[in-house]
């Protein structure tokens, strides 16, 4: 018996996108062509090291996740608000001085802005919480960069925080995205925590396929052609159904739709890990180079917040390169040598786990690509599209996506799963 929808892709916006329709009564098959349901959002196991795809993180203020998630069981542990900053040869760190009061006045004398700086940056959260969400992302577009020297912050504070900072969670070192975006994403970062699960990032997407039944999702079915209703595998065989979504990274999805306008401009990222025996920075905070200078944008500890990420008795250390043309053996002979300026001669024993080049790690969204805009989830009746690229790039945006395409079906496919 075929499904009502066909779902092609098992990352965080098909796995929303299924969860919904299941939940408003539609039969749903999920195609996934990898061996894994996750997408972008994927955790590899090395020798009991837990190494996400990339370092990602959820925010718990993120209205849809809220909404799909049950972080409880999730097992979430959350980062110190705030960011250790390594600047002229020693680390300072800043904390948010809301949550973290006795901080306060250390974090305003640490020589990463002026004090006018802090003061504008506790000013543009207040702001920022105020407003409504939909205002942020209606409101007129600019460059993070030119909204940030607008707003009167100095060119201290811009490059020793907000660009590694920023620019870590954009992967865009020259802070070209929207401004729509950094306001979201920041009162996001003021509502509410930056948090990891203790059994890896993978674990949001298990658990929302886990609410979708045995046999619901398909993997190591790669799809080929799509159209009103049916998809073709690899291999020939077709399947049917009422309405196909397609929720794979934009780039695959422009292949199979090439004539829906899909965005495919991405930005890419390389992530590096090893492990220590000691952890090289004490708290849960993420440390960012405000120097400038060197391949390594931010580094982290997971395992000293989510013990989950390491074997006993080690520490997992998570290292993030934004602008990467070196060779591989190159790129970690340079980080090692930043680890070694930075850390001493006990990161000369850290040993080397993992590389992950990722070219499409996450949707562009500078002015040059069309900024943050809500793209259309209907391509034409009985085939439908989805993922961060129709939003916000984020998992937020994703999970959005996921719920407005299965919507869209919702209001064109009867109960019987055939097209009004």
């Amino acid at each position: 018996m075929n499904p009502d929808v066909l779902v092609v892709g098992a990352g965080v916006a098909g796995l929303v996108a299924a969860l919904e329709l299941k939940r408003r009564g539609f039969s749903v098959q999920v195609l996934e062509a990898s061996d894994d349901v996750g997408g972008r959002v994927r955790t590899d196991d090395a020798d009991d090291f837990l190494l996400d795809r990339g370092f990602q993180v959820l925010l718990t203020a993120y209205p849809e996740a809220r909404r799909y998630l049950d972080f409880s069981a999730l097992d979430l542990r959350e980062f110190e608000p705030g960011a250790s900053v390594y600047v002229r040869g020693r680390f300072h760190t800043i904390s948010d001085p809301i949550r973290r009061p006795r901080k306060a006045v250390s974090s305003a004398f640490a020589p990463i802005g002026t004090l006018r700086d802090k003061l504008l940056i506790a000013k543009l959260r207040g702001e920022l919480l105020q407003a409504e969400i939909d205002q942020i992302l209606s409101a007129p577009e600019n460059t993070t960069l030119a909204t940030l020297r607008s707003y009167g912050f100095s060119e201290k504070v811009i490059e020793r925080f907000f660009r590694p900072f920023l620019g870590g969670i954009f992967l865009d070192p020259e802070l070209l995205t929207s401004d729509r975006m950094f306001r979201f994403v920041y009162r996001m970062f003021a509502q509410g925590m930056a948090a990891i699960p203790n059994g890896g990032m993978q674990a949001i997407p298990k658990q929302l396929a886990s609410h979708l039944g045995e046999g619901s999702i398909r993997l190591h079915a790669t799809v080929q052609h799509v159209w009103e209703g049916g998809v073709r595998l690899e291999g020939g065989e077709e399947l049917f159904a009422g309405a196909v979504v397609v929720a794979c990274d934009p780039v695959r999805a422009d292949r199979l739709l090439p004539h829906a306008g899909i965005r495919t401009a991405m930005r890419a990222v390389r992530c590096l890990y090893f492990a220590a025996a000691n952890p090289p920075v004490g708290g849960g905070y993420l440390v960012l180079n405000g120097d400038g200078e060197g391949p390594i944008n931010n580094l982290c500890v997971p395992s000293l917040i989510a013990p989950g990420y390491a074997p006993s008795g080690c520490h997992l250390v998570s290292v993030t390169v934004l602008q990467a043309p070196l060779s591989e053996d190159h790129l970690i002979r340079d980080v090692r040598e930043q680890l070694l300026h930075w850390f001493g001669e006990p990161a000369n024993g850290w040993e080397f786990l993992r590389s992950y080049h990722i070219e499409h790690a996450l949707p562009d969204q500078s002015l040059d690509y069309g900024g943050v805009a809500m793209a259309s989830v209907r391509v034409r009746p009985g085939l439908y599209v989805c993922g961060d690229h129709c939003g916000t790039a984020s998992i937020n945006g994703a999970m959005l996506a996921g719920r407005r395409a299965a919507e869209a079906v919702c209001g064109e496919l009867g109960r019987s799963g055939e097209l009004l």
